[in-house]
């Protein structure tokens, strides 16, 4: 391009836009050879030309390269990955000027994009041009979801950091679609990393603990099956989710998405809407993983207590010094308590609930021992139960009795354990004449709040009694007269 080359009327950041893209566009699909800016003036018109020596397209491609989200067929054409705006875009654009952007290509040997420009010379601006060029937006009017804001290549891989929220990879080889893909998901909270290619994102996943994964799925050297595929080796789908976005939507190219280890897709022409939803249920689906995860591991480590270890323990040792065939019993006690304990093999399965109950005597029978006559049992069970119970689900509740309920108080306490045989299910309770709980705490204690220190051996038993069954834990109490807990269980139809 000469030195002298004439000024045009044109918006500049739009003319930059353009060739940015086509740019953009050659430089993709030329992985040897030449890209060539050139200039020329024809009857007062200013046209610029980006040729490459790439991979050329096909007449069937070139027949819809400037529609929106449109691939060729001829393996990797030149809008094949990302969103597919880019040409579509800087044909409006152009359009916007008065002008024309054309094509020329032979596969295999390489591809012209030649758009046209008025020279500053040749016409006065007029009003109607004016208006276009500065107040229209194609991308608005593709997406409905972008901005007027002009791209900065300084922009990719610019972290957009919000405490408390989902954090998320945007993989694609196009920049301006990763600008897209950020301005759609801006109106959500989330902490957005965008890359260029996929080993950029591969890089990324030791550094923090990600929520999920966004990724093209036809992008250079690593596509988006083999970036999901190395990414399921590490990582299952709850773990770490991926969407993929496709231009492809036929039923095998769906399967494969699925095949290589995808949670969900989006197919092209991306609605703004859609994306926002599936992004939202996916996050979802990584935070409610995660919170199972650290509740589990919490529950595990709630149900043997230190003081708990230490009491027992202080207790088998008081008593070696004066009563050995007591101590002797506490010992079996306490050691078939740890078993079904650390038991860890069935949790999410339902045992017997004579199994169950076994524990829990092996749990009361040491409370007797430590809390001598300040705790008193009675057992209130029918007789033939032939019931299943979710392991370790009765003994939290009663623990929760004894330690909150009735330890609180100076007296004696009374805790009866029920279950009534009621045709089609079994109810059980746990009931204390306790210090109670007052209708503030009454309200939360149910409630799954990450930031909650307490209660987490109930807690769990309500989630794994509504996972399992559809309905948890009922507690009623009264404030300085006591507290009942209680669940029911169908019966099984086996």
């Amino acid at each position: 391009m000469p030195p002298d080359f004439p000024p045009v009327m044109a918006d500049e950041n739009r003319v930059i836009q353009i060739i940015f893209n086509l740019l953009h566009n050659a430089v993709k699909y030329t992985p040897h050879g030449e890209i060539r800016l050139q200039s020329s003036v024809r009857d007062d018109i200013a046209y610029i030309s980006i040729e490459d020596t790439g991979i050329g397209m096909d007449k069937e491609t070139i027949r819809t390269i400037f529609e929106p989200y449109i691939q060729g067929s001829n393996g990797e054409s030149m809008t094949e990955g990302g969103l597919g705006l880019g040409l579509n875009i800087s044909k409006k654009l152009v359009g916007l000027h008065g002008e024309m952007l054309q094509v020329q290509s032979v596969l295999g040997e390489g591809t012209t994009f030649t758009f046209s420009l008025p020279l500053a010379d040749s016409q006065e601006v007029s009003g109607e041009m004016t208006e276009k060029l500065f107040m229209s937006n194609p991308v608005k009017s593709l997406e409905n979801a972008t901005n007027d804001k002009q791209f900065n290549s300084a922009d990719i891989g610019e972290r957009r950091f919000v405490e408390d929220c989902s954090r998320i990879i945007v993989v694609d080889d196009d920049p301006v679609n990763l600008q897209v893909m950020e301005t759609v998901l801006s109106k959500e909270q989330y902490d957005i990393t965008t890359v260029l290619t996929a080993k950029d994102a591969l890089s990324l996943l030791d550094t923090k603990e990600w929520d999920l994964i966004i990724s093209d799925v036809m992008m250079p050297e690593i596509s988006g099956y083999e970036l999901t595929r190395i990414i399921r080796e590490r990582f299952t789908m709850s773990e770490l989710p991926i969407l993929l976005l496709t231009a492809r939507n036929r039923s095998e190219d769906i399967e494969n998405d699925f095949l290589a280890g995808a949670n969900d897709y989006v197919a092209k022409p991306i609605d703004a809407i859609e994306l926002r939803s599936r992004v939202n249920a996916l996050t979802e689906v990584r935070q409610s993983s995660r919170e199972r995860l650290r509740m589990e591991s919490a529950w595990l480590q709630a149900q043997i207590k230190p003081h708990f270890l230490f009491n027992t323990l202080n207790s088998i040792i008081a008593l070696s010094e004066i009563d050995i065939e007591r101590m002797q019993k506490l010992l079996d006690a306490f050691s078939h308590l740890l078993r079904g304990k650390f038991n860890f093999q069935n949790l999410n399965e339902l045992v017997s609930i004579d199994s169950e109950l076994s524990l829990i005597r092996s749990y009361l029978y040491i409370g007797k021992e430590r809390f001598g006559e300040r705790l008193n049992v009675i057992w209130e069970i029918d007789e033939g139960l032939q019931l299943m119970v979710p392991a370790l689900s009765i003994q939290p509740i009663i623990e929760n009795a004894i330690d909150h309920g009735i330890m609180k108080r100076l007296r004696e306490g009374e805790i009866i354990i029920r279950i009534v045989d009621h045709d089609t299910y079994a109810e059980i309770s746990v009931e204390d004449d306790g210090v109670g709980i007052d209708d503030h705490v009454l309200q939360q204690i149910l409630e799954n709040n990450p930031d909650k220190k307490s209660g987490v051996g109930l807690l769990n038993t309500n989630l794994r009694l509504q996972r399992l069954f559809g309905k948890g834990l009922q507690v009623n109490s009264t404030l300085g007269l006591g507290t009942t807990v209680s669940f029911t269980v169908p019966y099984s139809n086996d």
